[in-house]
C-alpha cells in the first residue's frame, strides 16, 4: 500500500494544472471596485446625472421658488406697470383739461369746444389702457422670453425656465405664459388671479401655474 509522498502530506497532485478549481488554496474572489461597474451596481463609474429638474430632494435639483417670493415678485412688477399708467394716464388728462380751459365760454360754440375736450378725455384714456397693455406685453413678453426673469423677479432671485431643459423660455413659451393670465383678467380679474393661484394645486412639486403647464415652464430661485 502506498501511504503518497512523505513531502506532500495534504496528498494533493504534485503536477495539477494552475488555474483549476478544487486543487490547491481556494481561489479569491474577484474585487469588485475596479473599471466599469458591473451589473450596474452604484458606487462605480460615473455618476447619473439627474434629469432637469430632477425633483424635491433630488441632489443638484433647482430650488422651486416659493409662492411668497412669486408674490413679491408681481407685486413688485404691478407696481412698475402702475407707475407707467399712471403717468400716461396724467399726461392725457392734463391735455384734455387744457383743451377745456382753452374754450371761451362767451363763444356760441363753448359746449361743443367742452364736449369735443370730453371726447378727447375718452380717447385719451383708450389710449392710456391700449399702450398699458402694450407695455405689459412687451415687458413680460420680451424679458421672461430673452432673460428670463423680469424686474420683480430679479429683485426677488428667481427666474423662469423651460421646465425639460431649464433654459431660458424663449419668445414662443413666453408669450403663452403671458396669454394665460390675460384671457383670465377678461373675467372681471377673476380668472387671471386664479390663474397666479393655481401653482397652490400642483401636485408634481414644482408649483407650476396653469400659464406654466402651457407654456412647459416653471419659476426657480437662484
Amino acid at each position: 500500500m502506498s501511504f503518497g509522498d512523505p513531502n506532500n502530506p495534504y496528498g494533493q497532485p504534485q503536477n495539477a494544472p494552475q488555474g483549476q478549481p478544487g486543487y490547491g488554496y481556494p481561489q479569491q474572489p474577484p474585487q469588485q471596485g475596479y473599471g466599469y461597474p458591473q451589473g450596474g451596481q452604484p458606487g462605480y463609474g460615473y455618476p447619473q446625472q439627474p434629469g432637469y429638474p430632477g425633483g424635491p430632494g433630488v441632489p443638484g435639483a433647482p430650488r422651486i421658488a416659493s409662492m411668497g417670493r412669486r408674490f413679491g415678485a408681481r407685486l413688485i412688477d404691478g407696481l412698475i406697470l402702475f407707475v407707467i399708467y399712471f403717468v400716461l394716464s396724467l399726461a392725457g388728462v392734463a391735455g384734455s383739461i387744457s383743451a377745456i380751459k382753452d374754450c371761451d365760454p362767451n363763444a356760441s360754440d363753448y359746449q361743443s369746444c367742452v364736449d369735443d375736450a370730453a371726447s378727447h378725455m375718452v380717447g385719451a384714456v383708450a389710449a392710456v389702457v391700449g399702450a398699458l397693455m402694450i407695455c405689459s406685453l412687451l415687458y413680460e413678453w420680451l424679458m421672461i422670453g430673452l432673460v428670463g426673469a423680469t424686474l420683480g423677479k430679479m429683485a426677488v432671485g428667481l427666474r423662469v425656465v423651460k421646465a425639460d431643459t431649464g433654459q431660458k423660455p424663449g419668445l414662443g413659451s413666453s408669450i403663452i405664459r403671458w396669454v394665460i393670465p390675460l384671457v383670465g383678467s377678461l373675467a372681471c380679474g377673476i380668472g387671471q388671479l386664479v390663474v397666479y393661484l393655481s401653482p397652490f394645486w400642483d401636485k408634481s412639486g414644482r408649483q407650476q401655474g396653469w400659464h406654466d403647464k402651457a407654456a412647459s415652464t416653471m419659476v426657480i430661485q437662484n
